[in-house]
């Protein structure tokens, strides 16, 4: 408890002392039509805040140049769309194709001085939508484009790939007793973890919060005080709800033998918007869990389970988009105005910078898909059981909304009514088992699931399938 408590001490002083700032990453996409320039994006994040890295989700070339030219010490992450794997994970072409595609999209960029350190092979390939073939994919290609990079002469740039956090298989919520799902653990996942361990990358995930919490666990998931969830095996009592997600990823990790790889954050944030009467989205909500997420990641506060690490982090994001489909949160998770102003203070300015309006949209937009799972059709859907413990479908809720949009068992939405755990669980645990391809194991829940014909939906509430 000593060691917390100087380090909580210290950051305190810190704060009161004025000192710089964390570092931090952010991812920038441009689905918008009211953004700044790239150039000026790049210079504002060099010159005026301690943003230290950029996450692009394609290789835009005017982004890459226009960190080249003015942000050359800005890490940058580069993603791979999922369609172009397959060629790269052909056994006979595969390393010709990527070599080709770092060529063409990288070199050129690195040589005038874009600092490109990692690159992404598509995103959430596992899940929640499959796509087989780019699964069976998934690890050739990232072996290739390794051996592209350093072919190349860019062995600095590692290869990884971010995943939903469905990777992990249903459980209690309890961090000690998280592992991987069964069929992606042993066939695809270790030697996975192999390849980081070979090549000294990170596994990225993309940690949402935010699709998890309700009214009750607000706090839980924004770090604000709150009774926390113990967890009996490690007698640890996690009162975040990221720093639970982090160390379930970590002890599956570890119980395939393989707890030293490092861990990344690709994506994780929280939206100032959403649909109307929606509780705990606003600027407030929205400081708290990037503010109580950066002290996690940069500040070396680390989790319970891996106390005093970094992990190099994304928030998403930098500004709001616009031109994006979907739910109003979905444009709404930006950190800054497109005149460079914060939305709200997370302390990322350096000390006397002040933001300067420079409006100029970007011309290439670069979209971002919805992490919400989307409707995957059939007949099946899974519900609790009748009768079934209370405090274990509590826990079921706990969990599957780590994984899938909870929303609407909330207060005012769709099937909140009737208020009551039975109710409630049915409907997430629906969600989580259509998310994960529809298997019996998907809707077990420690045996309190049941998988039916008969469709569950009623009123203005309905049940994925």
């Amino acid at each position: 408890m000593l060691p917390l408590l100087l380090l909580l001490a210290t950051a305190a002083l810190a704060a009161a002392q004025g000192l710089p700032p964390l570092p931090i990453g952010v991812n920038y996409g441009a689905n918008a039509d009211n953004l700044p320039s790239p150039a000026a994006v790049a210079t504002f994040l060099a010159t005026k805040t301690t943003v230290n890295r950029v996450k692009l989700f394609d290789a835009n070339p005017a982004f890459l140049d226009a960190f080249a030219a003015n942000a050359p010490a800005i890490s940058i992450a580069v993603s791979i769309p999922n369609s172009a794997l397959p060629a790269f994970a052909d056994r006979a072409a595969g390393l010709d194709a990527a070599r080709g595609w770092v060529r063409d999209n990288l070199a050129a960029h690195v040589a005038r001085g874009a600092n490109v350190t990692l690159l992404l092979a598509g995103n959430e390939i596992l899940g929640p939508t499959v796509v087989p073939d780019l699964v069976v994919a998934l690890l050739p290609a990232m072996r290739r484009l390794h051996q592209a990079l350093q072919l190349e002469g860019l062995p600095q740039v590692r290869v990884t790939t971010p995943h939903y956090l469905g990777i992990l298989a249903p459980s209690d919520g309890i961090p000690s007793n998280a592992r991987f799902r069964t069929g992606l653990d042993a066939k695809v996942l270790a030697p996975m973890l192999r390849f980081h361990n070979e090549t000294g990358s990170p596994l990225m995930v993309n940690a949402y919060p935010y699709f998890s919490y309700n009214a009750q666990n607000l706090n839980y998931a924004v770090f604000r005080p709150n009774a926390g969830v113990y967890d009996p095996a490690t007698k640890l009592n996690y009162t975040s709800m990221f720093d639970a997600q982090m160390d379930a990823i970590y002890t599956a990790m570890k119980k395939l033998g393989f707890g030293d790889v490092q861990i990344a954050v690709g994506e994780a944030g929280w939206p100032t918007q959403a649909e109307p009467g929606q509780v705990g989205v606003g600027p407030e909500e929205a400081r708290d869990f990037n503010a109580g997420m950066i002290r996690v990641c940069s500040g070396g506060k680390g989790t319970p389970l891996m106390p005093g690490r970094t992990f190099e982090t994304y928030i998403f994001s930098l500004f709001d988009e616009n031109q994006k489909p979907g739910p109003i949160a979905e444009r709404n998770f930006g950190i800054f105005n497109p005149d460079f102003t914060p939305k709200y203070d997370l302390g990322l300015l350096r000390d006397g910078s002040s933001a300067s309006a420079s409006p100029n949209p970007s011309p290439n937009p670069s979209p971002k898909p919805s992490p919400n799972p989307s409707p995957s059709g059939g007949g099946k859907w899974c519900v609790a059981k009748a009768g079934a413990d209370a405090t274990t479908l509590r826990n079921n809720i706990n969990y599957a909304c780590g994984f899938v949009d909870c929303k609407p068992i909330q207060s005012g939405g769709g099937c909140f009514d009737p208020n009551n755990v039975q109710s409630h669980a049915s409907f997430v645990m629906n969600a989580y088992y259509q998310a994960n391809g529809r298997h019996d194991y998907d809707c077990d829940f420690k045996g309190t699931g049941m998988v039916t014909s008969s469709d569950p939906s009623y009123g203005g509430c309905k049940y994925v399938s």
